[in-house]
């Protein structure tokens, strides 16, 4: 009598997994934001570095993490999770000690490209982890909330730990401080995270890969050097053209591939849209706040740089705090099946988030050198708040656009909307800046108001977008 084989249950998403994912992407993610608290140390150090090279330091690794992340997630979903995202923690922590050991700023800058990349393979690697093992649409809507939580406090305890760095220990520190946690977030993967299965369906695709990477690249290179050579300079409108002419011949390629890199008609789907629009949006506004915040609170208020950096941690508060509240009203949830129908719209949610964001950079604006810190926390808290309701809605919108077995390039997405509007974030804000003629306090509250008005006009867009009836995915 023959009896039936035995097969092993499938992996389930537990807390140490998720735990285990998380600290992985809060540490990528920290690294955006912690070198900015180094730039005086940097450029006084031995490396002697021109202005030009501060500038590829902190870039480098913006350039290289968010230019990668759609190909990498793409691989992960392919080549299997979590082989990428211990692929990934081993690149982060080369590059590390790269940066740690340079002697001069080329090798430097050449060590921070090495840990984007790194960082590139991690991020979408672990959400595509998590919503794998997700068993039920209850239990892959909170493990986003915890994802998007990471980032978003990754941000903040990068800029805690480049000013621990900055004021005590020295510059190379931080590099050297990464080597070892990669080290030790690579056993705890290896321990925690189960195996994903493969996706038979995902396609290298090397044309695509090359053309979407060279397009998001260019996009980058503009962005990151328009506040320095001026938005309508030649190289700048240069890049931006080739940008826009690459994503194009992507287009066309994946339009006529029998296996694209991912289908660009996806964007036809108005959640879509507006979700990577909304992703964008959250991260411009976020990142433009760490990038005055530094240099207010160390130029207008006389904070070292360690207490600099402890001042911005009330952002932590505000984004663990809010998914809870997201959550009881109704945060929406990956369906089961296409059975149970679509979920309650996202939307009162996520431009409540977005209009918070919007109007604490406002009230943030009026800051000044004068201005009570408690008063000061306030308007941070605000603007954390509404991060933590909105980015985990969004974040499940860009991947309800796929199917589950293309996370992974869903993720990828979806963090690629975050970087680059972290990236415009920051270059919009140093433009309004350059342009005050050295009158910092009266930049900063100019470049606040104009990025608290550029994101309630987009949440404005936002809105409507989610409001429209149209092809869905």
């Amino acid at each position: 009598m023959l009896t039936p084989a035995l097969t092993a249950p499938a992996p389930k998403l537990g807390r140490a997994t998720l735990l285990a994912v998380c600290a992985c992407v809060m540490v990528a993610q920290s690294m955006v934001a912690a070198i900015n608290l180094l730039i005086p140390q940097l450029s006084s150090s031995a490396l002697h570095p021109s202005a030009s090279e501060i500038m590829w330091t902190v870039d480098a690794y913006v350039l290289a993490f968010a230019g990668l992340l759609i190909p990498a997630g793409a691989a992960a979903d392919r080549y299997g999770r979590k082989g990428a995202l211990l692929t990934g923690l081993a690149l982060f922590a080369a590059g590390a000690m790269t940066s740690a050991l340079a002697a001069s700023p080329g090798v430097l800058i050449a060590g921070r490209a090495v840990c984007g990349v790194g960082a590139a393979l991690i991020t979408p690697s672990t959400m595509s982890i998590l919503v794998h093992l997700g068993d039920t649409p209850l239990r892959r809507a909170r493990a986003m909330a915890v994802w998007t939580l990471a980032i978003g406090v990754g941000g903040a305890f990068g800029n805690l730990a480049g000013g621990l760095a900055g004021q005590f220990l020295g510059w190379r520190a931080l590099f050297w401080l990464m080597v070892p946690l990669a080290g030790v977030l690579a056993g705890c993967v290896a321990y925690a995270v189960p195996r994903t299965g493969r996706s038979a369906r995902g396609n290298p695709d090397p044309l695509g890969t090359l053309l979407v990477t060279a397009a998001l690249f260019a996009l980058l290179f503009g962005i990151i050097e328009g506040p320095t050579y001026g938005w309508t300079s030649p190289r700048v409108l240069g890049a931006f053209a080739l940008g826009a002419l690459l994503a194009t011949a992507f287009a066309r390629h994946a339009l006529r591939s029998p296996a694209p890199l991912f289908d660009p008609r996806v964007f036809r789907a108005p959640r879509l849209s507006a979700a990577a629009l909304g992703l964008a949006t959250g991260f411009f506004g976020l990142f433009s706040l760490f990038f005055v915040n530094s240099q207010y609170l160390q130029g207008l208020k006389g904070y070292g740089p360690a207490l600099a950096g402890l001042a911005i941690m009330p952002v932590s508060a505000g984004m663990v705090l809010a998914p809870r509240f997201a959550a009881r009203r109704r945060l929406p949830k990956l369906p089961a099946s296409p059975e149970q129908g679509r979920p309650p719209s996202p939307r009162p949610v996520i431009t409540t988030g977005l209009a918070l964001i919007g109007a604490g950079l406002l009230a943030a604006s009026t800051a000044g050198a004068h201005t009570p810190y408690g008063l000061y926390v306030v308007w941070l808290l605000v603007i954390s708040f509404g991060t933590g309701i909105c980015m985990p809605a969004l974040t499940i919108g860009v991947l309800e656009a796929l199917p589950p077995h293309a996370a992974g390039l869903g993720s990828g997405l979806g963090t690629s909307a975050r970087e680059l509007g972290a990236a415009l974030g920051v270059a919009v804000t140093g433009t309004v800046l350059s342009a005050d003629g050295g009158d910092y306090g009266a930049g900063m509250s100019s470049a606040l108001r104009v990025v608290g008005a550029v994101v309630l006009v987009c949440t404005v867009i936002v809105w409507w977008g989610y409001g429209r009836r149209g092809q869905q995915p």
